[in-house]
């Protein structure tokens, strides 16, 4: 009896252990998502917005991470800055469909369908089926109509100016498109417009450094990710026999796996396995892979949506060694925390001095991973 009982008693005290530890993160990470948010209150204008009032944006994940906040009561209506802010948001809304202030349109659109979504989809519908619209019409087809005869062919750009298509822009609008499917699909008001999922993974494929489904020039062949075909912000490198290629990093390459996810690709995929590696290979937190500290927070976010999305719980890296990526990211995410409740980086490329869009970041990388917490 002894012999059995022993191993189970070990058992027991193991799993209770585990789970102390685990409550212990949780109510950590709550009390963190907390104070963020409280910073997040006290920042929200008297008109409802957050930040600058020209990138709604701003207003759209300051209150997506106030909606998704593990402490909110979903039976009790939503607090008045929150509608107020999602009023506001609803007020942006332009005659084409888009959300946003001037300029950026994809960018604000697709957050603003984030936060819609949220909020409550159903009360928001008609709202978001004309911002779907819009980020629909975004998508790039140059040249001969449904051909695929330029490199930025089925991706989507920031609109207005900056018309060619860029992956970060092209993520965002699928995560946006992705998740209101059902709410498209199911109105039985009218067609909707639908958007070329096919012509946009061969986009994002030409963002790929794999040789077998990226012909680009200057293409690698380690699975990372580029902003757009011809152009990395992390430059260029040069491999032992003298071949040139763009140099993917962090940030894109996850915006990259993302899309794939998105896409419906299977983990067998060589696209998807070979990020994945990549990912495994290069991970860290203490710098945006490629980039340094520009768009860190940026980058964190990323991870968590990205890899809870792909259902990956632990990267394997270099040498094989597991890697809990969700407890290192927590606890840096928690342990960079300002008195105040904000965060910022002190890399300030891509708006990252803004405490209110660092501190959206923080708060919605923390939640992606409290919810896989169980």
């Amino acid at each position: 009896m002894k012999t059995l009982f022993a191993p189970f008693a070990l058992l027991l005290l193991t799993l209770s252990a585990f789970s102390d530890e685990l409550l212990s993160e949780k109510l950590e990470m709550e009390q963190t998502i907390k104070k963020g948010n409280a910073f997040l209150l006290s920042q929200q204008h008297a008109d409802g917005y957050w930040g600058e009032p020209k990138l709604p944006a701003f207003t759209a994940m300051a209150l997506r991470a106030l909606l998704l906040d593990p402490a909110r009561d979903l039976s009790k209506p939503l607090p008045e800055p929150h509608t107020k802010g999602l009023n506001w948001l609803v007020s942006q809304q332009k005659a084409d469909g888009g959300i946003y202030g001037k300029g950026l349109a994809t960018y604000n659109t697709s957050a603003s369908i984030m936060a819609l979504v949220s909020a409550d989809a159903k009360k928001y519908k008609d709202v978001i089926l004309k911002a779907r619209a819009f980020l629909i019409n975004q998508q790039t087809d140059w040249g001969i109509k449904g051909e695929d005869d330029s490199a930025f062919d089925g991706g989507i750009g920031y609109g207005g100016t900056y018309a060619h298509s860029d992956l970060s822009n092209t993520h965002l609008a699928l995560e946006a498109l992705y998740h209101t499917k059902t709410l498209a699909t199911d109105t039985g008001e009218k067609k909707q417009a639908t958007l070329d999922w096919g012509a946009a993974l061969a986009f994002v494929s030409r963002c790929q450094n794999l040789e077998s489904t990226n012909p680009g020039e200057l293409t690698g062949n380690d699975g990372s990710f580029v902003y757009f075909p011809g152009n990395s912000k992390a430059g260029t490198e040069t491999s032992k026999d003298g071949k040139v290629s763009l140099r993917g990093y962090g940030s894109m390459s996850y915006a990259g796996l993302l899309s794939l996810v998105y896409a419906d690709l299977t983990p067998n995929d060589p696209r998807v396995k070979s990020v994945i590696k990549w990912l495994g290979d290069n991970y860290t937190l203490d710098e945006n892979p490629g980039l340094g500290g520009q768009g860190l927070y940026y980058y964190y976010h990323a991870i968590a949506k990205t890899l809870v999305a792909a259902n990956l719980p632990f990267l394997t890296g270099k040498d094989g060694q597991e890697i809990n990526w969700r407890r290192e990211l927590s606890t840096r995410i928690l342990s960079t925390q300002r008195e105040d409740g904000s965060w910022i980086n002190e890399t300030s490329r891509w708006m990252e001095n803004d405490p209110i869009l660092v501190t959206s970041y923080s708060v919605m990388g923390l939640q992606q991973i409290h919810a896989t917490l169980k």
